[in-house]
């Protein structure tokens, strides 16, 4: 089977929206530069699209134009080293996910031990964020928790009230594993945020980390955090301001 050939058969085969490299033929064909050639023939040609540089995607159609892929689609090479988990979509990425806002940002968020430079592919922009803990597939949801927790004021269209009720909700549907193991993940982060995390969790009654989390704050330090009072009654027991 000839190269064009054999890249185009696989391309039919993948879903709508799966971004790809010339790599991913490489280990079947062999033929480097050939396969280079045939990719960039098939954009030009409408069958399939360019991201960035050496990396393409096969479009969705829909009589409103052309689907771009996913924000994980655009990024999974970010977000993996060899099947290990390195990174995780955060902030812009996930606030509408969970429904903190209704806004969908061009900004990609990535949370990684190690962070790089800004990047830029197609209409994203790509920021990195340093996140202390290990960063494990299980843990990913509670990083991305707190990742809000802690950038509460840089949720687009929301204030820190309508940000905090959402929070409850988001909380209330934790396990106690879960919730003891968001605690344990918050003391790598600013203190703000675990006094925040505090507050949010004796609003829904949930008293056994209280005393943990008090322990992990200077007890004269204030955070400002207007707006969350009209929601949290214990907020300036957290001396959240």
């Amino acid at each position: 089977m000839k190269t064009t050939e054999y890249i185009a058969n696989t391309i039919d085969r993948l879903p709508k929206g799966y971004v790809f490299t010339y790599t991913d033929f490489i280990t079947e064909v062999n033929k480097k530069q050939a396969v280079i050639k045939a990719l960039n023939r098939m954009a030009v040609s409408g069958k399939i699209a360019k991201l960035a540089k050496g990396k393409y995607y096969k479009p969705e159609n829909t009589p409103f134009g052309n689907l771009e892929p996913s924000q994980f689609q655009v990024v999974k090479d970010l977000l993996e080293d060899d099947g290990k988990t390195i990174g995780y979509l955060t902030g812009y990425s996930i606030y509408n996910q969970l429904g903190l806002t209704s806004q969908v940002s061009n900004t990609i968020q990535i949370g990684r031990n190690e962070i790089r430079p800004v990047l830029q592919r197609d209409r994203y922009i790509i920021k990195f964020i340093k996140q202390k803990n290990t960063i494990t597939k299980e843990n990913i949801p509670l990083l991305q928790l707190l990742d809000a927790i802690r950038y509460i004021k840089k949720i687009p269209d929301s204030d820190a009230s309508s940000a905090c009720l959402r929070f409850i909700t988001l909380l209330k549907n934790l396990s106690e594993k879960e919730i003891n193991t968001l605690v344990r993940l918050s003391q790598k982060y600013p203190p703000a945020t675990r006094a925040l995390l505090g507050a949010l969790l004796e609003e829904i009654g949930v008293m056994q980390f209280q005393e943990v989390l008090q322990k992990s704050l200077n007890p004269i330090t204030k955070y400002k955090r207007s707006g969350v009072d009209r929601v949290l009654k214990a907020s300036e027991k957290w001396n959240l301001l």
